[in-house]
């Protein structure tokens, strides 16, 4: 079974992507000046002791293979249930080196398992979408999950840090760089559009997911 917290999910990881490009372009701003501060409140968040790594991620050997459409159903919800646990994990990690802290050993090695299992997890669903026969109706909304997920998750984890190294390079009294068109291209194809669609989908296929903080919406029913 998977192992999951009481977050926001996918819509927390979609707020801290957004955070981290509003902090790229607040650092570029004050690096002219010095002597300015910005005042950040961090929420709540456990501690990365508690934090226990998820033990499930989507995995199939199938290739060339007519997928039916309740197998479909089950291997979208698996890789974004995985998904949103392994994002739920990473966040008392991510919180650390936001805050200019530095994880130690055993934190690293427990951070990198996530971020390993999470890029495997994508890589994974791609995999398995691309060489196999999907459902007719699944096949173009597969994708839109597949790319906005995996693009989610390189823009979370790249960001922090592209963050870090801005500030590193500021203690050090260097000019950072930030690459605002890489930044906005990466951004282009996850918004609140994308997620809507998928949303939508997941509703008009009956797909039972804790994705999207779809769980937390559900006791609210």
């Amino acid at each position: 079974m998977l192992k999951h917290f009481n977050c926001e999910g996918e819509e927390k990881s979609m707020k801290r992507v957004l955070c981290c490009i509003f902090v790229l372009f607040t650092l570029s701003a004050c690096s002219q000046a010095q002597e300015e501060t910005i005042d950040t409140t961090e929420e709540e968040v456990m501690s990365t002791q508690d934090v226990e790594i998820p033990s499930t991620i989507f995995s199939s050997e199938k290739q060339t293979r007519i997928i039916e459409e309740e197998e479909m159903k089950l291997s979208i919800k698996t890789y974004l249930d995985s998904n949103e646990a392994l994002t739920n994990a990473s966040y008392p990690f991510l919180d650390v080196i936001d805050g200019g802290g530095e994880l130690k050993r055993d934190e690293l090695e427990k951070f990198d398992e996530i971020r390993r299992l999470t890029e495997e997890n994508d890589k994974n669903f791609s995999s398995y979408i691309v060489n196999n026969t999907l459902p007719e109706s699944y096949q173009e909304e597969s994708k839109r999950i597949s790319q906005y997920i995996t693009v989610s998750n390189e823009m979370m984890y790249g960001l922090d840090e592209a963050i870090s190294t801005f500030t590193d390079n500021l203690s050090e009294g260097k000019m950072p760089k930030v690459d605002i068109g890489s930044i906005k291209d990466a951004t282009d194809g996850v918004n609140g559009r994308e997620q809507k669609k998928i949303e939508d989908f997941l509703d008009r296929e009956g797909i039972d997911t804790i994705a999207f903080g779809r769980a937390d919406k559900g006791k609210g029913e």
